[in-house]
């Protein structure tokens, strides 16, 4: 038989996700009226839209037409982006994907197949639970779907429309088994029929639902609150023309996480940047560049040297609005307050906050389950620089803080405020 040699391309790729986002634009709100008890999260269609939004962000000005190259962006972006327990699963799914994908110009329909198997073993390592949540049960379904139509050598088009019947089906006995639709499962099938719909190019551009002002009696979030900061930049400026103040002021608009230091006869630069590319070119004209360091956020790295911290051990606690966070501020906690309380913290945020050599080691306290992933996820990341005492709420925060010593030891501490809660 002769292998079938369609390809997908970066820009395929680009159009799935756009189609994906658009998907979840329209979906979103039924998604988190689903049952949501798998994920322990209320918001699951809320933090997926999110997550996928941060994602699509980052292609906005993105030049690559490879599609490892995308798809690493993609993944990359989705990880630091993951919102709630939901998003942070198909943030793996797509880190797996672009796992799959890694160092292709284009892919054929077997290796874009078998993407999807990484995907879902990323996702699986992302819980690591006994009992196989419904969203993993439904992927794997997709998963063999892939599988078979790759080998019945079908087009690409045909593989993902026999994944997503396959992923159906699963759905649709799981509904009879439980007596509803899962949250998770749906929203993965929903994620599936917009990539579907993106690479046939039959959807409508976020942009154009964004313009039209549809959904008006409701709080669609905003795309660029989830654009994220997926590297970081450092290099030494040798003969600088340029003051450390405008130096701020020219890097403020690339990124976050600004560090610009005088050290002997050269000056150091350090930020997360969504676009390293930019930030050296920009520094070209007030310099001599040397020791160029990029670094990629998304995955495990040791934090940056840090040259002199506040203190020894921070404790970062997740807050809903500012009334709470400055109650916890006075027990000593750093509240870290999102843009949006609905949707809680993104993996970013707390990447970012801990990168600002605040302390040597971090306690991040959560407020609610939903988030416990994110947590999770950020802990991986940033490898020991970080643990985490999951509490549910902002009594338990409190009662926790009381029992931190600022003299005892993080081992001790953490065995304190666990009793305490």
């Amino acid at each position: 038989m002769t292998g079938n040699r369609e390809v997908i391309t970066g820009n395929d790729f680009k159009r799935m996700i756009a189609g994906a986002y658009s998907a979840f634009l329209l979906e979103y709100e039924n998604i988190n009226a689903l049952n949501a008890d798998s994920l322990m999260d209320e918001k699951a269609g809320t933090h997926i839209l999110r997550t996928i939004g941060a994602a699509a962000m980052s292609l906005r000005d993105l030049q690559a037409d490879s599609i490892g190259g995308v798809s690493k962006r993609v993944g990359s972006a989705a990880v630091l982006g993951a919102h709630g327990n939901a998003g942070v699963l198909i943030s793996q799914i797509l880190r797996g994907i672009a796992k799959g994908l890694a160092g292709k110009y284009d892919a054929s329909s077997s290796v874009f197949g078998k993407s999807f198997q990484y995907g879902i073993l990323y996702a699986q390592r992302a819980v690591n639970d006994e009992v196989e949540r419904p969203l993993i049960i439904t992927a794997k379904a997709v998963a063999k779907g892939a599988y078979n139509a790759v080998r019945a050598n079908l087009p690409i088009a045909e593989i993902l429309t026999e994944a997503i019947k396959a992923g159906g089906i699963a759905l649709s006995q799981a509904e009879k088994k439980n007596g509803f639709v899962d949250a998770g499962a749906k929203a993965l099938m929903v994620f599936l029929q917009g990539c579907r719909a993106g690479l046939d190019g039959n959807y409508v551009s976020p942009v154009l639902l964004f313009s039209s002002g549809f959904k008006k009696s409701h709080d669609v979030p905003n795309p660029k609150f989830d654009i994220v900061y997926t590297y970081a930049v450092s290099f030494s400026l040798v003969k600088c023309r340029a003051s450390i103040s405008d130096l701020e002021k020219m890097l403020n608009p690339l990124g976050k996480v600004i560090v610009v230091k005088s050290l002997d006869d050269r000056i150091t630069v350090y930020l997360h940047t969504d676009c390293p590319g930019l930030v050296v070119g920009q520094a070209v004209d007030w310099g001599q560049i040397e020791d160029i360091k990029i670094q990629n956020l998304a995955i495990p790295h040791d934090l940056k040297n840090v040259d002199k911290t506040i203190m020894d051990i921070a404790i970062l606690a997740v807050a809903d609005d500012e009334k709470t966070a400055q109650s916890l501020e006075q027990l000593g906690a750093i509240a870290v307050i999102t843009q949006d309380k609905v949707s809680g913290p993104a993996v970013g945020d707390l990447i970012n906050l801990i990168h600002g050599d605040i302390a040597k080691n971090y306690i991040i306290l959560s407020n609610n389950k939903s988030s416990s992933l994110v947590m999770a996820q950020a802990k991986r990341l940033l490898k020991n620089n970080i643990e985490i005492l999951y509490t549910n709420n902002v009594e338990e925060q409190i009662k926790a803080l009381k029992a931190f010593d600022v003299n005892e030891t993080l081992k001790v501490n953490l065995q304190n405020m666990h009793e305490a809660i």
